[in-house]
C-alpha cells in the first residue's frame, strides 16, 4: 500500500543548494560510484561492519539483529544493521534527509525515493549489481528493466524488494474479515456483498451486544491513524473491482488515470460506511484512535469485522491465538459493492520493480551493502529469512521442509515473543525474492505460504469455516488471477516521482482534502452525505485534480514504454 506525504518541506532553491553542497563534500551524486579501493578491502574479514538503515515500514518488534536469523545473517555477511523504522508519516523523515543531506547507509524509501534521487542522495546500483551481486543479477534476469528508475533516467536506485520476482499466491491477505464465531452463528451464509457482510455483523450484535466480560462488542472498526488512512480509503476501489494502484484508477488499455475517489461507484461505498455509522455498527472512535488502540481492540476479541490487509492486524491476531481465542480470529471474504464487481485481491500486478532498498551516497561501504543485500537474495538467504533455523523453526524429513505441529503451536502460543526471538518476518522486505508457490533447488517451496503449510497452520474453528464453504483455503472464495487482464503498468503506486513534479505537488493537496472530507462524509448524518460529497468533488476540481491526473498518467505511460518498448 502506498504511504502518504504531508507536503514537501523543501523548496527548489534549497534542493539546488543541497545538491551543490553534497557534491562539494565528496558524496556520490547522480549515480557516480565511490572509489571501491577505499571500501570493503579496508575492513578485515573477521570484523563486523555496522550499517545504518531507515525503513518507511514500521517494525515495532525489531530486535537489533539479535534474533537467531539476524545473527546468522551477520555471520554470513559481516554486516549488522543499526536500524530505524518509520513512526508516523515516513515521508517527513525522507524530506528531512533530502533537506539536510544526511543519510543512513541503506534506505527503504518506497514512493518517496524520488526526493532522494533529486538531490543525489542515493547511488546508481547498476555497476554494483554487475560486479558484486550475482544472486540479484541472476534473479532479476531480463526483468531488471523494471528496476530502472524511469524512461528518462534508467539508473537503478533501489534493489526491488516488495514485489516477488515470481509467485503463485495461496494466501488471501485482503478482503473483508469476519471472526469465525460470527460467521458460525450465522450458519456460514454466502458473504458476497456489503449487505451480506452488514447482516452477519448486525445479527450477531443484536444477540451478543457484549463479550463474556460485559464489554461492548464492536461491529466494524477502522484504523485511520496517519498514513493508515489509506487502509480506509483504498477499500473504495477494491469493492468496485479495481486493483490497488494507490490513489489512481488506471485504464488498462489507454493507461489514462483517474483520482480514484472521483469514480461515481466509489461514492456508494463511502455512503455505505456512512450508513454503518448511522446504525451503530461502525466504531465511533475509528477516526480518532491511534494504531495501538486499534490493535488493542482487535486483540481483545471484541471487534467482529475488519476491512484491512492481514499485515495490518497480524500482531493482534497472534495475541488472540496466544490466548487460545481461535474462534475470535478472522476469515477473509470477497465482498464488493454488488455482485457485478469482482474482488481484485488476486489480480496480479506482475513483478513491479519499484519499492526497494537504496544505498545512499554517504554509505560507508557500498560494496559491503550490496553484498549484504545479495546474500539475502541467495537461495540460502531466502530460505533462512522465510523459514528460520532448521531444527528450531522447521524440520526436514525425507527431503521435505515443513513446520511440525508442536513448533506451529509454540509460534501461536508465544506470538510476538516468538517473532522477536526468531526474527521471522523481519527481513523479507530487505531482499529481492521469489514469492509463494515457487520451489528452490531441493524441490521445496521458498516460502511457508503454500498449500500444505497453510493447511497445517489452520486452527479448528478456521478448518470448520473452510469446510462449511467447501474450500481448502480462503483463496477459494475469491476470483482467480486468470479471470483478470494483464496489468502492463504493474502497480503504479510504486512509481517514484520527482519532488517538483505537478503530480507530486498537487497530490499532496488532494491528500489533504481527501483526508479531511472522507471522515466528514462518513461520520455525517445520512441526509447530509450527498452535499458533503458534492462539495468534496468541487474542492478537488478547484485544486487541480485533472491536471494532476494528466501529469501522473504520463508517468504510467512512460513506464509501459520503458518495460515493453511501446
Amino acid at each position: 500500500m502506498r504511504l502518504g506525504r504531508k507536503g514537501l518541506a523543501v523548496t527548489l532553491l534549497v534542493l539546488l543548494m543541497l545538491s551543490t553542497a553534497l557534491t562539494g563534500c565528496g558524496g556520490a551524486k547522480n549515480g557516480e560510484q565511490p572509489d571501491e579501493s577505499q571500501q570493503s578491502d579496508t575492513i578485515p574479514s573477521n570484523e563486523v561492519i555496522t550499517l545504518t538503515y531507515f525503513s518507511e515500514d514500521p517494525n515495532p518488534n525489531w530486535n537489533k539483529m539479535q534474533d537467531r536469523i539476524g545473527k546468522i545473517i551477520t555471520e554470513k555477511t559481516g554486516v549488522i544493521l543499526d536500524a530505524e523504522f518509520a513512526v508516523g508519516d515516513p515521508g517527513q523523515k525522507v524530506s528531512i534527509m533530502a533537506a539536510t543531506g544526511e543519510y543512513p547507509d541503506l534506505i527503504a524509501a518506497k514512493a518517496d525515493l524520488g526526493k532522494l534521487v533529486d538531490v543525489g542522495g542515493v547511488l546508481d546500483l547498476t555497476d554494483l549489481i554487475e560486479q558484486h551481486a550475482p544472486n540479484i543479477k541472476k534473479m532479476l534476469g531480463d526483468k531488471i528493466v523494471r528496476a530502472k528508475y524511469s524512461l528518462e533516467d534508467q539508473s537503478i536506485y533501489a534493489i526491488p524488494t516488495w514485489s516477488a520476482v515470481e509467485e503463485k499466491k495461496f494466501r488471501a491477505e485482503h478482503g473483508f474479515e469476519l471472526q469465525h464465531r460470527v460467521v458460525k452463528e450465522a450458519g456460514y451464509p454466502e458473504i458476497r456483498t456489503l449487505q451480506d457482510y452488514e447482516k452477519v455483523i448486525s445479527d450477531y450484535l443484536a444477540k451478543y451486544p457484549t463479550d463474556e466480560n460485559g464489554n461492548k462488542n464492536i461491529g466494524l472498526s477502522l484504523n485511520a491513524d496517519d498514513w493508515h488512512m489509506y487502509m480506509v480509503t483504498n477499500v473504495g476501489f477494491m469493492t468496485t473491482g479495481a486493483p490497488d494502484d494507490g490513489e489512481y484508477y488506471v485504464d488498462q488499455e489507454t493507461f489514462d488515470v483517474t483520482y480514484h475517489f472521483r469514480r461515481p461507484e466509489e461514492k456508494e461505498y463511502f455512503r455505505w460506511l456512512n450508513h454503518m455509522n448511522d446504525i451503530g455498527l461502525l466504531d465511533p472512535e475509528s477516526f480518532v484512535q491511534k494504531t495501538d488502540q486499534f490493535k488493542s481492540k482487535v486483540a481483545s476479541g471484541r471487534v467482529l469485522g475488519l476491512i484491512v490487509p492481514m499485515w495490518e492486524f497480524g500482531d493482534a491476531q497472534q495475541s488472540l491465538k496466544a490466548a487460545g481465542k481461535f474462534d475470535h480470529t478472522y476469515g477473509h471474504y470477497p465482498v464488493t459493492l454488488s455482485k457485478e464487481y469482482k474482488d481484485p485481491s488476486f489480480w496480479s500486478a506482475g513483478f513491479d520493480g519499484g519499492y526497494g532498498v537504496a544505498i545512499s551516497s554517504q554509505c560507508k561501504d557500498p560494496v559491503a551493502a550490496i553484498k549484504f543485500l545479495d546474500y539475502l537474495a541467495s537461495e540460502e538467504g531466502q530460505i533462512l529469512v522465510n523459514w528460520g533455523v532448521e531444527g528450531i523453526d522447521y524440520v526436514v524429513e525425507n527431503g521435505k521442509r515443513f513446520v511440525p505441529k508442536d513448533i506451529q503451536d509454540k509460534m501461536d502460543r508465544e506470538g510476538t515473543a516468538y517473532t522477536k526471538e526468531s526474527g521471522l518476518g523481519f527481513y523479507w522486505n530487505m531482499m529481492v525474492h521469489y514469492g509463494d508457490g515457487i520451489k528452490d533447488s531441493t524441490g521445496n517451496y521458498f516460502t511457508k505460504t503454500n498449500a500444505e503449510e497453510l493447511t497445517a497452520s489452520y486452527s479448528e474453528p478456521e478448518k470448520e469455516a473452510l469446510a462449511a464453504y467447501n474450500i481448502e483455503h480462503w483463496k477459494g472464495l475469491f476470483p482467480s488471477e486468470e479471470e483478470f487482464p494483464e496489468r502492463k503498468a504493474g502497480a503504479v503506486y510504486n512509481i517514484s516521482l520527482p519532488a517538483d513534479n505537478k503530480a507530486t505537488i498537487l497530490g499532496a493537496k488532494m491528500k489533504d482534502i481527501t483526508w479531511k472530507r472522507i471522515p466528514e462524509a462518513i461520520m455525517a448524518k445520512p441526509a447530509d452525505f450527498d452535499a458533503i460529497w458534492d462539495s468534496y468533488m468541487k474542492e478537488l476540481d478547484k485544486a487541480g485534480v485533472k491536471e494532476m491526473e494528466e501529469a501522473y498518467g504520463q508517468f504510467v505511460k512512460d513506464r509501459v514504454k520503458l518495460w515493453y518498448g511501446e
